[in-house]
């Protein structure tokens, strides 16, 4: 399992945002220069991840772009959510699926929801606060 690119670059974002926390509001060109994320996809990164309620953005002479509530409140699985929608690691568990050829006859799809809980819950404690935090500098001995 692979996340997308909007999914990857949105925790990137995220990332940068909450480095910023602490300051006034930054801007999405602010953003996209020091993620060295183009900016229309820090842009759309901003939509999605306003409308998820994530971050704030305001317009204009004072505006930018902040988060709606501390990092540490703020899990690495809402932020996959708000860009890719629910975490469902198997068709048949998106809502409204009903492709699957063998879906009949399948006898993993009754345990799908554990697995994709799973997934869901590891990804729910990783908090943004952790993913932003500066890592101490390891040295390397010869």
């Amino acid at each position: 399992m692979r996340l997308s690119s909007m999914a990857d670059y949105g925790i990137v974002l995220m990332s940068a945002a909450a480095r910023h926390c602490d300051t006034a509001r930054v801007s999405a060109t602010h953003l996209a220069e020091e993620t060295h994320l183009p900016l229309p996809t820090a842009q759309k990164l901003v939509s999605l991840l306003s409308k998820a309620g994530l971050i704030s953005s305001t317009r204009g002479t004072g505006g930018g772009i902040r988060l709606a509530r501390p990092a540490s409140a703020i899990s690495l699985a809402d932020i996959v959510e708000a860009v890719e929608g629910p975490i469902a690691l198997t068709a048949c568990l998106a809502s409204g699926a009903q492709d699957c050829a063998i879906e009949a006859d399948c006898r993993i799809k009754p345990h799908s929801s554990a697995v994709n809980e799973a997934v869901r819950g590891a990804l729910a404690n990783v908090t943004l606060s952790s993913l932003s935090a500066d890592l101490p500098i390891q040295k390397v001995t010869a």
